[in-house]
């Protein structure tokens, strides 16, 4: 019998989910140098770690009940991998890398420079791992690597320059500075955790690791504030919430299990409309400018670690 064109095949459905679940996760992450944009306009007094340490604490209850799910629902079925002392050390320290120390970084670069120009930045993470990888493996950049490199340097290059001409900010190199040291170690997290992820699974490191970040976060503020009471404007508080959930809890998530429905490459190029959306949101509620050179570079930066990632 012929199968009804109205059903869709199991395969088709778990494909168009997992498109979906990337283009949310894309959207939500998108979606944070916006937010974080916008708490700042609200307190000049706000920092980088005390909305981080906002943002954590939402986040961390939802990271645990997401590790003990896991764990219980691993010791059910028999299959949980055991870690040991190195798989901790591991975990401990991609933790702090990829979700503390790159998170601090992006948002202390956020108080310099715009979304816009944040959101590239922190796209060239892609190209970063290659240039790390070929380095620590000792082998050559082919020319399709090569090429997509230029192409992606070019275009950020075009972008920070029309930044340079368009906004009088002292700050400009030191955000960027700040901004491009988040992308640099999130790509060596990248690189650290495919291991990890094999190991014990992508929903139980990212819940550990996360863990990790929150609590680190947490020892950072209070090291630089102290134990006090925040009293900052209520739509702060807000757009922690709205920061904690839409654009670091549902995304991550979102994330993995895109990826295992897609796959890893599929998911990377798709992630790609990510920096247009940050564009796109950048305009409409921060009132952050257009150019046509803005929009060539941010092509030419697509284009760049598109052909990276197909190439990866």
């Amino acid at each position: 019998m012929h199968q009804p064109e109205s059903v869709i095949p199991q395969s088709n459905r778990q494909a168009i989910f997992g498109y979906l679940f990337v283009l949310l996760g894309a959207f939500g992450f998108s979606a944070k140098a916006v937010l974080v944009k916008l708490a700042y306009s609200c307190s000049h007094q706000l920092d980088a770690i005390t909305l981080m340490v906002l943002r954590m604490a939402i986040s961390l209850p939802f990271f645990l009940a997401v590790a003990l799910w896991s764990a219980n629902d691993s010791a059910k079925t028999n299959d949980a991998q055991r870690l040991n002392r190195l798989d901790w050390l591991m975990v401990f320290g991609l933790g702090l890398l990829g979700y503390y120390i790159a998170s601090f970084l992006d948002f202390a670069g956020l108080q310099y420079i715009s979304a816009g120009l944040e959101r590239l930045i922190i796209f060239l993470y892609p190209t970063f791992v290659v240039l790390f990888t070929a380095a620590l493996q000792r082998r050559m950049i082919n020319r399709h690597q090569a090429l997509a490199l230029a192409l992606s340097y070019a275009g950020m290059i075009l972008v920070f320059v029309d930044n340079m001409t368009a906004i009088a900010s002292s700050g400009l190199l030191l955000g960027s500075a700040l901004v491009l040291g988040s992308a640099i170690a999130f790509a060596f997290f990248l690189m650290g955790s495919g291991m990890m992820v094999k190991r014990i699974g992508s929903t139980r490191f990212t819940a550990y690791s996360m863990t990790v970040a929150c609590l680190a976060t947490g020892l950072h503020f209070v090291m630089q504030h102290g134990v006090k009471l925040l009293h900052l404007p209520t739509d702060v508080y807000w757009l922690a919430l709205i920061m904690a959930i839409f654009s670091t809890v549902l995304p991550a998530f979102f994330m993995n299990a895109g990826i295992r429905r897609i796959g890893a490459g599929s998911a990377s190029i798709i992630s790609s409309i990510g920096p247009i959306g940050t564009l796109a949101l950048a305009f409409l509620l921060l009132g952050e400018t257009l150019t046509a050179a803005q929009l060539a570079g941010t092509a030419l930066v697509l284009i760049g670690v598109y052909v990276v990632s197909r190439a990866k």
